[in-house]
């Protein structure tokens, strides 16, 4: 989609591989940066004004990094999950992680995701929610699961596109938003920026 010589141009506004992944997956032409944003939740913070205040942020400072000209757009996204309405973060050790699990087993959760899409002249917002379900875990396939080593730096302690996917039952709403970048959001306001995919090349 779009004539490349033509195109806008994608800053990812983020260090994450899986996100970079997930544009490379549908050919979206882009480079990266890592924004410096502090992460911390103010006190009267929902998780939803959290997060939308995290992407427009690091997509801010991706635009201010950059010598922003008219064409560029930054991207900048946040995910976090949710069980009920407390913030699950990457596990601190084993014992929080195995609390985590414990607290997720046979029961719904939430991922929430925040989209900012943003150039020096406009702006595309979104907020996604996908409700993940994971079947009965046991201690033991809990702590199989860690030795893997994979929970260690995944917020919500699980990876969906890796092994982490053998502890869920159902999934309701947007997979690639689990991974950590809805794909269905953002393909709508690529077109609106005139952003290119299906290219296959990464700048």
């Amino acid at each position: 989609m779009t004539n490349t010589s033509t195109a806008n141009r994608l800053l990812l506004a983020s260090g994450s591989p899986r996100r970079a992944q997930l544009l490379t997956q549908i050919g979206v032409p882009f480079s990266q940066f890592i924004p410096s944003v502090a992460e911390q939740r103010q006190r009267t913070e929902s998780p939803q004004d959290y997060i939308q205040r995290l992407a427009h942020d690091k997509a801010e400072a991706g635009l201010l990094a950059a010598s922003t000209p008219p064409e560029l757009w930054a991207l900048g996204v946040d995910t976090v999950v949710l069980a009920g309405e407390t913030v699950l973060e990457k596990p601190r050790d084993y014992s929080n992680f195995e609390s985590m699990m414990l607290a997720l087993s046979g029961v719904e959760h939430s991922t929430l995701s925040a989209i900012c899409l943003r150039s020096k002249r406009r702006q595309f917002s979104r907020l996604v929610e996908t409700r993940v379900r994971f079947r009965h875990l046991s201690r033991v396939q809990i702590q199989a699961y860690w030795r893997t080593g994979e929970p260690v730096d995944k917020a919500g302690g699980y990876g969906i596109q890796g092994m982490g996917a053998a502890l869920v039952e159902s999934i309701s709403g947007s997979y690639s938003n689990v991974v950590g970048l809805p794909l269905e959001a953002l393909v709508p306001m690529l077109e609106h920026a005139g952003i290119p995919y299906w290219q296959g090349t990464r700048l």
